[in-house]
């Protein structure tokens, strides 16, 4: 794994040459680079055009260019392929998978530039030390820039802002990062967040994140604005077959204030502080071509939390279960359907999971709400489910669904990513019905006669025509909607609506 060259690049970082010096071992360092260049390639036709069977050693593999990248981060990933660590045979064919294998997981750290280039070469004959079977492997991988800083307006979900990202990567030579996002909105008025990022045993598959949080978001919705702060730690990962996990947990201070004159009695009953202290897991099975605008494929989703029990302490306490799947199937001609449904429920807790103790009322903070242009269609932000006068104040069991058929644009072709758009969907959100204070059985009949009362009548839907373009970093949908069925004191939205994310109905 050694070569004259890393040890060039790791010497050079421990010192601190005057200009002039630092200059001249530059153009030397670059030029043995060149050299090695023209070697390797020279004979990388060479060595192909042999028989791909053949029996193949690697004697060294060299990263290049890697001067801020830590060398025992580098070993972790390669080491596998030297020719010290099989016991098996090994074929040329095997070794170029291999290294393809490696290089690709290198990549996907997101320090280097793409591509990543790979080339092999033979040692030299002459060096006793070689065998006819041995082959070097030199990997030039050129970093990406150490920082980036972005900022930019953005329009959707009713509201505007105003924004700045700045990133820093690999600061510690092992593909961490740091990541910074500050915005100001018409909405979120205000929302601050720094995150740490690392891989752990130089895995892109493993990271793990610590995250802080500070927001302030006007609610006009539910009369108030609610205020943020707290953080997060989160340890992620990618199975073998395609699952991806996420473990955590959350410490929030959450603070409803800015109530409007005419809030209701449901918003100044929560209105205040709260602490939630809670745990999560999210899984994730994503197998959609293109998930902003997938053409086949499905996805399967499931989020689950407990808050306040045990030792998790704070003075909310609950369980909550959501779940979504989506598929699409391609029709021919570039049209496209996609069908999806969502569902899930909020279960009250007693503090502490105390068996002496009733348990908690859902909070406003907490409560689910449905409606908006990613969601339900046709209706306005927390359209749907129970209100109190003025005030959508959430519901704790709710289901969703909808299907779009997408067609691509006359003259433009099912190459580009826009679609016309023809869609139908509708839910339905349900308070808690019942709720007693005997104990955790009596929520659990509230709970199953809840969702009974789900199937009762035909669900709040709408349809309509829009128009959709999947930018690389987000889903844009411009929209005319009429509401078919709904029910009395829910916000439709007749018209036009604009939407904008990452997950849609």
């Amino acid at each position: 794994m050694a070569s004259p060259i890393e040890d060039d690049v790791f010497e050079r970082l421990c010192q601190k040459p005057d200009p002039a010096e630092e200059q001249k071992r530059e153009r030397e360092f670059n030029d043995r680079l060149h050299a090695q260049y023209q070697k390797s390639q020279s004979r990388l036709f060479e060595i192909i055009d042999d028989n791909t069977t053949r029996p193949t050693t690697i004697s060294e593999i060299r990263v290049l260019h890697a001067s801020h990248t830590r060398r025992d981060f580098l070993e972790r990933i390669f080491n596998p392929l030297l020719s010290a660590n099989r016991d098996g045979p090994y074929t040329l064919a095997e070794a170029l998978a291999d290294v393809s294998n490696a290089t690709n997981k290198l990549q996907r750290f997101d320090i280097f530039k793409n591509p990543i280039s790979i080339y092999l070469d033979k040692p030299d004959p002459a060096d006793p030390s070689t065998t006819p079977t041995d082959i070097a492997i030199y990997i030039s991988a050129q970093e990406r820039g150490l920082y980036t800083v972005k900022t930019g307006t953005e329009v959707g979900h009713s509201e505007g802002n105003a924004f700045v990202n700045a990133q820093l990567r690999n600061l510690f030579g092992g593909a961490e990062s740091l990541n910074a996002h500050a915005s100001l909105g018409t909405r979120t008025r205000s929302a601050y967040s720094v995150g740490f990022d690392t891989p752990i045993n130089s895995n892109p598959d493993l990271r793990f994140q610590l995250n802080g949080i500070a927001s302030s978001t006007l609610k006009s919705w539910a009369s108030h604005e609610e205020v943020v702060k707290g953080g997060d730690t989160k340890l992620r990962w990618l199975t073998p077959g395609g699952h991806q996990h996420e473990v955590g947990y959350s410490g929030i201070w959450r603070q409803i204030t800015g109530l409007a004159s005419n809030a209701s009695p449901t918003v100044r009953n929560d209105a205040g502080d709260s602490f939630k202290s809670s745990i999560s897991h999210t899984w994730t099975k994503d197998e959609r071509d293109y998930p902003l605008l997938p053409s086949r494929g499905y996805l399967l989703k499931t989020v689950s939390e407990l808050a306040g029990f045990g030792p998790l302490k704070g003075d909310v306490a609950f369980g909550k279960l959501q779940a979504e799947t989506q598929a699409a199937l391609p029709l021919g001609s570039g049209i496209t359907f996609t069908a999806g449904l969502r569902g899930g429920l909020l279960y009250p807790l007693a503090l502490g999971g105390s068996s002496n103790s009733a348990p908690l009322p859902s909070r406003l903070n907490d409560r689910i709400q449905l409606g908006g242009p990613t969601d339900v269609r046709g209706f306005r932000i927390g359209g749907l489910g129970p209100r109190d006068g003025p005030d959508a104040v959430g519901g704790d069991v709710y289901a969703a669904g909808g299907a779009s058929l997408l067609f691509p644009l006359p003259r433009l072709g099912a190459e580009t990513p826009l679609r016309i758009q023809a869609f139908i969907n509708g839910g339905r959100l349900l308070a808690l019905k019942g709720k007693g204070k005997d104990g955790n059985e009596s929520t659990l009949n509230s709970m199953q006669r809840t969702l009974g009362a789900l199937k009762d009548g035909l669900p709040s839907c709408a349809a309509g025509l829009g128009l959709v373009y999947a930018h690389p970093v987000a889903r844009f949908e411009v929209s005319f909607s009429l509401p078919l069925v709904q029910r009395r004191g829910e916000a439709g939205r007749k018209g036009v609506a604009f939407g904008v994310g990452i997950e849609f109905l």
